[in-house]
């Protein structure tokens, strides 16, 4: 009896799916523009961002009788922060609620307690926000006992 490799099949497999059209909901496509860092950092001063978040080895200004920011971004990491998790961060802070923090600081009902600025920033502070916040990231291999296989 003839038999097909699992290999083969796989490759098949992903070839269909790759060929199947796109949900509208698909992020396929799409790009802003590149961004630059330094206005970036600009714009999360400037949009206040460190009321609530602090960034490792970054200063900013302190604000008088609030507590200290809560959610930290940048530094090690063990995967790529990507440029559309970043930007939905941004845009739609409920998406994705970090289970790293406590509900009632991060969250009211499952909505996220950010100030929506979409009605406010610009696409260019957008862009610069994003590049900063990624080139604060620093990917690192994830510590542990790993097996190599021969």
């Amino acid at each position: 009896m003839f038999r097909i490799p699992a290999i083969f099949l796989t490759v098949a497999a992903l070839v269909l799916i790759a060929g199947c059209p796109r949900s509208p909901e698909s992020a396929a496509g799409f790009r802003l523009p590149d961004g630059d860092p330094a206005m970036g950092r600009s714009t999360f001063v400037e949009m206040q961002c460190y009321q609530c978040h602090t960034i490792k080895g970054e200063e900013f200004p302190v604000i008088p009788n609030t507590d200290p920011p809560y959610v930290l971004l940048g530094g090690k990491v063990t995967r790529v922060r990507t440029y559309g998790e970043l930007v939905t961060s941004v845009i739609n802070p409920s998406h994705k609620i970090s289970p790293a923090y406590a509900e009632e600081l991060v969250s009211t009902d499952g909505v996220s307690k950010m100030y929506i600025y979409n009605d406010i920033m610009t696409v260019t502070q957008l862009t610069d926000l994003v590049a900063y916040l990624q080139s604060q990231y620093d990917v690192v291999v994830p510590q542990g006992r790993y097996h190599v296989y021969p």
